[in-house]
């Protein structure tokens, strides 16, 4: 980049920087249809309507702390998680086990507190009931336990998890054990 701030490089011609105002909002040149048949006619003005939409996109049920759902895997599954329908059922049928682990981690846990008082032990029965399912993951299931959790349970993609790759125990390693191997990696770095 100059001075001026224009590139001067071989792909200078296809980089056009634009500052968002109204003015861009253009409808889409055609309607998008979706899987299920549902066709939205300008999909850009419905995606721009949820980016100026106040507050955040997060529509998990904070009054209900320890419950566990097909709602909360649906609401995983908007936020990049691609929970199967197989995999769905598979969790739900473990629905006790996830529900009396999360009765047992008081909703204001933190990484950030004191390192006695984080509730190792529930954490890994809550981790160990997301264990042996079939294309299941690590980073599927802090998805889904993140919104109960936020404090506590941060969402381990891929790229979080390479990143942890010193702290990952592997994937011989018990599911449980793995999972809180990487919590603690990333607490080390809050």
């Amino acid at each position: 980049m100059t001075t001026a701030g224009v590139r001067r490089d071989r792909d200078a011609r296809h980089c056009h920087a634009r500052a968002y105002d109204d003015r861009v909002t253009t409808s889409s040149p055609r309607p998008v249809v979706l899987r299920n048949g549902t066709g939205i006619e300008d999909p850009l003005r419905v995606v721009l309507g949820l980016l100026k939409a106040p507050g955040r996109f997060d529509v998990s049920d904070p009054s209900r702390p320890a419950s566990f759902g097909e709602a909360d895997l649906r609401l995983a599954n908007r936020g990049g998680a691609r929970i199967s329908a197989a995999q769905i059922t598979a969790i739900l049928e473990r629905r006790l086990p996830i529900e009396r682990a999360l009765r047992d981690i008081p909703p204001g846990s933190s990484l950030s507190a004191e390192v006695n008082s984080v509730p190792w032990l529930p954490l890994r029965q809550l981790f160990g009931a997301f264990a042996d399912i079939r294309g299941g993951g690590v980073s599927k299931m802090t998805k889904a336990l993140y919104p109960k959790r936020p404090a506590l349970i941060p969402m381990l993609d891929s790229m979080v998890q390479t990143y942890l790759r010193d702290d990952d125990p592997g994937t011989q390693a018990p599911f449980a054990e793995r999972a809180l191997g990487l919590v603690r990696g990333y607490q080390a770095l809050a």
